[in-house]
């Protein structure tokens, strides 16, 4: 197993980069489809298609009939060249139109001897070029005409931006502040909510997703981010929570059959009180046949439970692989350092705690609620669960399937789990059938349980990633980027640590086989610009998702209660870099409302320098690590 290294520099994606290209219609520049043929300056990277481009070539033909043939050689490149600025990768900044609420420029901004030079030679173009009557009204007068076309930035003035090295430098590569941290930003999704402890979707070609409450509410929003004021599923009654910051019970996971869009099947984890037991449940519920917005309650099916001697380490991840099997992921009991018999409860393959498991729910209408999958490690082992795919986990919070390159397939079915750690460490596992990770032996690389550890029998496998407490105590897994929104995310894993609110990646070196990291900040200067946009969160990072497109969301709040309505879901942005337009394009299936809906209002702003001294970016932590001096005591839903 490769062990993962620490490093300042991602050279293969990261540069520092100064400037901020933005397009017309205020998103990141593209490389084009089709090889654009007559901006040809920007058929690498830019801000027009081919169509674009087809229809910039049209204007410039229209323009050139003005002119016989000496006017045609004299003029023609000038006209393409200022034509073709809107094809810029810095097209917002030579049209002025960073801020989508001032008048856009008609000419690009062109540099002073640039200018001097057209109109020397080939002023009558412009009555072609624009219809800005001011701009006209002062054609006879070189200088007063070129200060009208020149920019405040003079760095951006073409054809001086050509040249610039620190605008061109890494052109399109994600941006990085002085210290190599990745810049990447939000937009705001959803808000209000209390403890977004997860955020899934049908898989139904609706594009709806579905946001869970710790109280045991989850929400149907749709494409447009409207929420349905019924919500899909509400069993708030049975679960068991508090409202006391860091509570690891209540409402904890949901995932959607496969095959939902057919059997209406959707499975939940969750915590119950039975008499004076703590039970962690997974059951089935199926849709309603009257609404497809919400599930039939009376149909509810219990498909396991385990009791929890402790009120921490639930565990909580519940999901499906791509084999159809249905993984439910369940922490080591609670308390500190596994403490229950001879090795532990994680060691222990008779039980289920500290275990992740895979079972078949396939067809269970009739017979047992649940099968053993053939394959599974431990079948024939009669000292052992079957249920069980892989052990010695402490507490893993949120794992993810990786959907693989979309055009290779690479790191296809992979499952990425973040496992809390005791004192010292978090890690990052890919969970494989039959593996042992090696809690309580080790805590990431290091040594725990010394007796334990020493043992080369247990034949552990080490995490591909751990990060000592100085970085934060409380790791949240993610998922890796296979979107297609922003290519140069691809193949990234983007995790977080819910106390010290930091967000994270990994990128495998498939050179040396490490996971190197590289710590992701907000993007500060010009780098969030971008209407509807926003450079800060809640520093609570719950959990991340994925929607039916694989864009990737996180969720936070900024207190950490049960009942506290502070929980936000942002999406993450690359503003360096976007997909060519029409590449991304998918169209929802409509779906039957019958639930009055709840538009979305965004509450959070754009840090700018104004702002930045009135309100930090990530909130101080509002509760203590009590689960780090080995105490009984939790303070999140993974201590």
């Amino acid at each position: 197993m490769a062990v993962i290294v620490f490093t300042k520099i991602l050279i293969s994606l990261l540069g520092t980069i100064f400037a901020h290209p933005q397009c017309l219609d205020f998103k990141p520049p593209f490389r084009p489809l089709q090889e654009l043929t007559f901006c040809v300056q920007y058929k690498e990277f830019g801000c027009c298609d081919s169509t674009r481009d087809n229809q910039i070539m049209q204007t410039f033909y229209s323009i050139l009939d003005h002119f016989d043939q000496q006017g045609y050689e004299t003029c023609a490149a000038h006209v393409q060249d200022i034509l073709c600025q809107e094809c810029s990768p810095y097209a917002a900044h030579l049209y002025d139109a960073e801020d989508p609420s001032t008048p856009l420029r008609t000419i690009a901004g062109l540099c002073e001897v640039y200018c001097r030079d057209v109109w020397q030679n080939c002023r009558s173009i412009f009555q072609y070029m624009t219809n800005d009557k001011e701009l006209l009204a002062l054609e006879s007068n070189k200088a007063k005409f070129c200060r009208q076309l020149a920019l405040d930035d003079t760095d951006y003035c073409f054809p001086h931006l050509l040249a610039n090295p620190s605008l061109n430098k890494n052109l399109g590569l994600v941006t990085a502040d002085s210290e190599g941290c990745m810049q990447l930003c939000l937009e705001e999704v959803a808000n209000g909510l209390r403890n977004p402890v997860a955020m899934v979707h049908a898989n139904d070609g609706t594009h709806r997703f579905f946001v869970a409450e710790q109280v045991g509410l989850v929400w149907t929003y749709l494409h447009n981010r409207s929420r349905l004021e019924i919500p899909f599923l509400n069993i708030s009654k049975a679960v068991l929570t508090s409202p006391w910051e860091g509570d690891e019970r209540g409402f904890l996971g949901i995932a959607f059959h496969p095959s939902f869009k057919h059997n209406g099947k959707v499975y939940v984890y969750y915590s119950v009180e039975i008499g004076f037991d703590e039970i962690i449940r997974i059951s089935e519920f199926k849709v309603s046949s009257r609404d497809m917005n919400t599930v039939d309650h009376r149909s509810e099916r219990i498909i396991l439970e385990v009791e929890e001697p402790a009120s921490n380490h639930n565990g909580g991840e519940i999901l499906f692989g791509d084999d159809g099997y249905l993984y439910i992921f369940i922490g080591d009991g609670g308390m500190a350092g596994d403490p229950f018999g001879k090795y532990g409860n994680a060691q222990n393959k008779s039980t289920l705690l500290g275990k992740v498991l895979r079972i078949d729910v396939n067809h269970n209408d009739h017979g047992p609620v649940y099968k053993i999958p053939p394959d599974n490690p431990f079948i024939n082992d009669a000292s052992a669960r079957p249920e069980i795919f892989a052990y010695g986990v402490r507490n893993m919070w949120r794992c993810s399937f990786d959907r693989g390159d979309s055009k290779t397939k690479e790191g296809k079915g992979r499952l990425f789990c973040g496992d809390v750690g005791q004192n010292k460490f978090e890690e990052v596992d890919i969970v494989e059938r039959g593996k042992n990770y090696g809690w309580r032996a080790r805590e990431g690389f290091s040594c725990y349980d010394k007796k334990l550890c020493a043992n080369s029998s247990l034949d552990d496998v080490l995490p591909i990633y751990a990060y000592p407490h100085k970085l934060g105590k409380s790791v949240t897994g993610g998922y890796i980027y296979r979107g297609c929104q922003y290519p140069n995310l691809n193949g990234l894993y983007i995790f977080g640590d819910f106390m010290s609110g930091r967000l994270m990646s990994l990128k495998e070196n498939h050179r040396t086989g490490e996971w190197e990291y590289h710590e992701i900040c907000m993007g500060t200067g010009q780098t969030c610009e971008f209407p509807g946009l926003i450079n800060n969160y809640y520093q609570y990072i719950i959990s991340f998702a994925e929607d039916e497109a694989g864009e990737l969301y996180f969720m936070s709040t900024g207190n950490p209660s049960a009942t506290s309505p502070s929980g936000v879901v942002y999406r993450m942005v690359d503003t360096s870099r976007r997909a060519s337009p029409g590449r991304c394009n998918f169209h929802p299936i409509p779906v039957k409302v019958k639930s009055e809906l709840v538009p979305f209002t965004s509450k959070e702003k754009l840090i700018t320098k104004t702002t930045a001294t009135k309100r930090s970016k990530v909130k101080p932590p509002l509760i203590t690590w009590a689960d780090q001096n080995d105490t009984t005591a939790s303070c999140r839903f993974n201590t």
